[in-house]
């Protein structure tokens, strides 16, 4: 059996390819953060964390793709900042819009202040949404997560998977239903 020997990068190298990447990608993140945070703070905190555990590797120059690591674990930070919000009103955030379905980013992204009995339910719902979610065929759950949670428009997933519109429209269709259904499960649970 070979024994294969972990070489420890240089301290300085280390140092000239974290501040390279910070260059590189400080405002493209920034950009990226912005617009699904509330304020210029919490972005900048978001920013600061992705930094931090950038910095804390031991592996950095293994890094395949720098950028899509970034990105990765800047939406992963995203993510976890919105599921410790809270809302003000139970009332104001469970609701069905005209064609029945539930306003899913209403509910799990909003604001500090709260109750302990909404912050409760909002810790419920994000449970339910990731079981939810785990029960999505891969593809599906992908194309959910990017265009509701990341943002990102079909048209920008159907060219980064290198498919046809149609495909990831009705993938994204098929994962609305099933997650209207689990979640308008979970409404009715909660209202009995």
């Amino acid at each position: 059996m070979e024994v294969v020997e972990k070489i420890t990068m240089p301290q300085k190298e280390k140092e000239s390819i974290i501040s390279q990447t910070v260059s590189n990608y400080g405002g493209k993140l920034m950009s990226y953060i912005r617009p699904k945070v509330k304020n210029t703070e919490d972005a900048e905190d978001i920013l600061q964390e992705v930094w931090y555990q950038f910095s804390s590797l031991t592996n950095i120059s293994e890094i395949v793709n720098v950028g899509g690591w970034l990105y990765r674990v800047t939406a992963n930070k995203i993510t976890d900042r919105y599921r410790k919000k809270k809302t003000e009103n139970l009332e104001d955030f469970v609701y069905e819009d005209e064609d029945g379905s539930f306003s899913i980013k209403d509910i799990l992204l909003l604001d500090d202040s709260a109750g302990p009995e909404v912050k409760m339910f909002q810790d419920e719902i994000w449970k339910k949404l990731f079981e939810a979610l785990d029960e999505l065929p891969e593809k599906q759950r992908l194309v959910y997560v990017e265009n509701e949670l990341n943002d990102k428009t079909l048209q920008e997933i159907a060219d980064e998977q290198g498919e046809n519109i149609k495909t990831i429209i009705s993938r994204k269709n098929y994962a609305v239903k099933h997650l209207r259904n689990r979640l308008r499960k979970l409404y009715e649970d909660l209202k009995s």
